[in-house]
């Protein structure tokens, strides 16, 4: 048995093990990114195999949270891809500024930046006041710094370049108070945003939202996850609700392509049309 053969069946009992003893199911993950994630973990706690990253995962619930942070994908910025919160203002806002109230889902939310620049767009919009934003990722430790809105000063400088190419109006620094080498976002953009765990492998429908993003985690998913996903946020509209995705991320070819009109082909803005349909309920193929 060669060494990619002896790892594939390490990745599986692996799999296998942490879904039997926590309920984290990472079977549809894209392998070569997850294999990739395991090795890095492994490398990180020195550890030379595995098979010996196992028996400890089973048997200690702290290490196994530190071990999921690293399987998580948690690397974002503030107005991330500027352009796509160009057309959020441009394309969606004006529609969105038609509904007496709004509800705004961020899936697979990871460490918060981008929660908190779709607050400060709806702020300078107008909208905030009138929006319940939730945002939710499988990972707690992730969830927890989303929480307190506490970054890096180092990343601000970076923050603010992606917020003016992305149309803000306003000093950014007007957003957040240093705190020694830390910068903390201002509590009134907080107040609009309910944090909570949730499992796009697992978990149920987080319904009628005006708009769902998430964006950048589908890459990480295999075909079948995908289509589950794509089949919850379906249902999890309103409609004529708005999906917005990642620079890579596409319905195009899953089960639900049917059900979107495309208005932003570069930055993966899509609307449902009426009478959107799925046709496989979540569950039944694809739980």
């Amino acid at each position: 048995m060669n060494k990619n053969d002896l790892t594939r069946i390490e990745i599986e009992l692996l799999i296998d093990a942490i879904k039997k003893r926590y309920g984290y199911d990472f079977s549809h993950y894209a392998q070569s990114s997850f294999r990739r994630r395991v090795e890095n973990r492994l490398n990180a706690l020195g550890l030379n195999t595995i098979s010996d990253l196992i028996p400890r995962l089973m048997h200690d619930e702290l290490f196994f949270e530190d071990v999921l942070v690293g399987f998580s994908i948690t690397v974002t910025e503030m107005f991330r891809d500027p352009k796509f919160y160009r057309d959020i203002r441009t394309i969606v806002i004006p529609k969105l500024k038609t509904y007496p109230y709004l509800k705004i889902w961020h899936a697979g939310c990871a460490t918060g930046e981008e929660i908190y620049s779709m607050a400060i767009l709806l702020h300078e919009e107008g909208l905030l006041e009138q929006t319940q934003i939730y945002a939710t990722d499988f990972n707690n430790t992730a969830l927890k710094t989303a929480e307190r809105g506490i970054y890096p000063l180092d990343d601000m400088e970076n923050h603010a370049k992606n917020y003016y190419e992305a149309g803000g109006a306003k000093e950014f620094s007007e957003y957040y108070r240093t705190q020694y080498k830390s910068a903390k976002l201002k509590g009134f953009l907080k107040e609009k945003i309910t944090f909570a765990n949730h499992n796009l492998v697992t978990d149920g429908v987080f319904g009628e939202m005006h708009m769902i993003i998430c964006r950048n985690v589908m890459i990480y998913f295999d075909k079948n996850l995908q289509d589950r996903a794509y089949s919850l946020f379906v249902e999890s509209l309103i409609h004529r609700g708005f999906l917005c995705l990642g620079t890579k991320d596409t319905v195009a070819f899953s089960i639900v392509s049917e059900n979107f009109e495309i208005l932003a082909k570069r930055n993966k803005i899509f609307r449902l049309l009426p009478n959107a349909k799925l046709r496989n309920r979540i569950g039944e193929k694809h739980a």
